[in-house]
């Protein structure tokens, strides 16, 4: 496999990554683009890339660490959504967060983890403790589980009120997703992307977002079908089959920028 054809596989992952981690489809692909850029303009950089998801990650990291302190404190910059969100990250460690979502989104061992943001293993265990902490102490909301397969949905069911989250209803289908919206507005919706009568639940999402700006965490067993970066697309995206880890990590995540509006 060429360079080019192992880092294309790479890159649905790493936006995955990068939206979640900065809250927004435009601010994250924005840093994957920085980050092939500064790749192409340094040969070493480049050669590098042909090691895998981890030199790739290490890659982005760089370009993130360094734009990192320039976002969000400049306060003639920016307005709105983007600033609210880019001051919410700047109060809630981020290194943490983004421990986090490498060994549970990304499913990188702590060593990995450890070499992508060059900190020692020990550290990395640290931040990760800490992040759970901090999800344990974000207030809590009502969740919309959008879930065609039973065992799925009770399984999203007891990990949302083991977070401390009350489920305001359960759907299989677009229609009753309305039906329970009609009811009461989520605070936050799960849905998966292929729903029981062949409905969609982007279509299911976006009849929420007509009424009201909520977080939505997608669960797809085919991101990369998604994740091209050629439309608008989901921020947050779990992976089918998913641990609870990754789970709690995007619901942390989605909660903590509020929304799932772009920051652009």
């Amino acid at each position: 496999m060429s360079l080019g054809d192992q880092v294309a596989a790479n890159l649905p992952y790493l936006r995955r990554y990068a939206r979640a981690l900065t809250g927004s489809q435009q601010t994250g692909d924005a840093f994957v683009r920085a980050t092939l850029e500064a790749a192409l303009a340094d040969e070493d950089l480049k050669a590098s890339l042909s090691g895998g998801r981890v030199p790739l990650y290490k890659a982005f990291n760089k370009v993130w660490s360094s734009a990192y302190m320039e976002i969000g404190r400049d306060e003639s910059e920016g307005s709105g959504h983007e600033t609210v969100a880019q001051d919410r990250l700047s109060a809630i460690t981020p290194l943490d967060r983004q421990a986090l979502l490498l060994t549970t989104l990304e499913d990188f061992s702590i060593p990995e983890a450890a070499e992508i943001m060059e900190i020692d293993p020990a550290d990395i265990e640290t931040m990760v403790q800490q992040a759970i902490a901090e999800i344990d102490r974000e207030s809590a909301t009502t969740v919309l589980i959008i879930e065609d397969e039973p065992l799925i949905s009770m399984q999203l069911e007891d990990l949302v009120r083991s977070l401390g989250h009350e489920i305001c209803g359960t759907a299989a289908t677009r229609t009753q997703a309305q039906e329970v919206v009609a009811e009461c507005t989520p605070g936050l919706v799960l849905a998966d992307i292929q729903l029981a009568d062949g409905s969609s639940g982007l279509d299911a999402v976006d009849d929420i977002l007509a009424i009201d700006s909520v977080p939505v965490i997608f669960i797809t067993a085919y991101p990369e079908r998604l994740l091209t970066g050629d439309r608008p697309e989901p921020t947050y995206l779990v992976t089918k089959p998913f641990q609870e880890a990754t789970v709690r990590a995007a619901i942390s995540q989605a909660l903590f920028f509020g929304s799932s509006r772009p920051l652009g």
